[in-house]
């Protein structure tokens, strides 16, 4: 089975708060790239930025506000051939909607694990609310363009992320998620860094980001056992 996967795009309100960066016009052609070229595409959590409403708390309206934005994508994704796993940013889809936050597919060649990764995140699974309150801080800092503080806001949270051995204790942790779901691939996102890496059995991806302007996907063909994780050229 050919299966692409996206995560990380961030889709919101439409205002200074929404880090998509797309024209709609080419991301729905990457859309149709991916339509036309795998069997299923994955949606693996953060496609609505749902955290950085007006009213804080309001992740129901920040979820309805980020469609209502995107009409064009948001009815591309209700297709057949598109799933969807949520994430820590439209983790409301979960409780609202049902969307889980794990899928597992068996598909003959292989058994595939997409999961997110913010169950890995210690903020989050601690203290998910700070970790939100941080977000929504963040998304009236943009609406006030206060550029240089916000600047300054992502740049801390970018060292956060950056710290020497966060890639590995990510792609370990994954791996072992892999292992408890008899998976022989786990796929994630999270992070916003491509990864493809082979550890013994197992396969780990990560999607990369489609935030900010930016094209990356996971692409998987179980049958034939390639993996890999690419750009697009719009």
């Amino acid at each position: 089975m050919k299966i692409a996967v996206i995560s990380d795009l961030h889709l919101g309100a439409g205002d200074a708060c929404d880090w998509f960066g797309h024209d709609e016009g080419q991301f729905l052609r990457f859309l149709r790239f991916l339509e036309d070229n795998f069997e299923r595409v994955v949606l693996l959590g953060d496609i609505w930025e749902t955290l950085t409403s007006r009213r804080r708390g309001d992740a129901v309206g920040g979820l309805r506000t980020a469609r209502e934005a995107h009409p064009q994508i948001a009815r591309r994704f209700e297709g057949a051939r598109y799933h969807y796993v949520h994430g820590n940013h439209d983790f409301v889809a979960g409780s609202a909607e049902g969307v889980p936050d794990r899928l597992l597919l068996d598909t003959g060649g292989a058994r595939v694990l997409f999961t997110h990764g913010h169950h890995h995140d210690l903020l989050i699974s601690k203290a998910r609310w700070l970790s939100e309150f941080g977000v929504w801080v963040g998304g009236w800092i943009r609406r006030a363009s206060l550029d240089p503080l916000y600047r300054a806001f992502r740049g801390l949270e970018r060292l956060s992320e950056n710290k020497s051995g966060s890639d590995q204790r990510f792609r370990r942790w994954a791996l072992d998620v892999a292992k408890d779901y008899r998976a022989d691939i786990v796929v994630t996102g999270h992070t916003h860094r491509a990864q493809c890496h082979e550890e013994g059995p197992r396969v780990f991806l990560n999607s990369g980001s489609c935030q900010e302007g930016r094209f990356s996907f996971s692409a998987l063909d179980t049958a034939r056992g390639s993996f890999g994780v690419h750009g697009y050229e719009p």
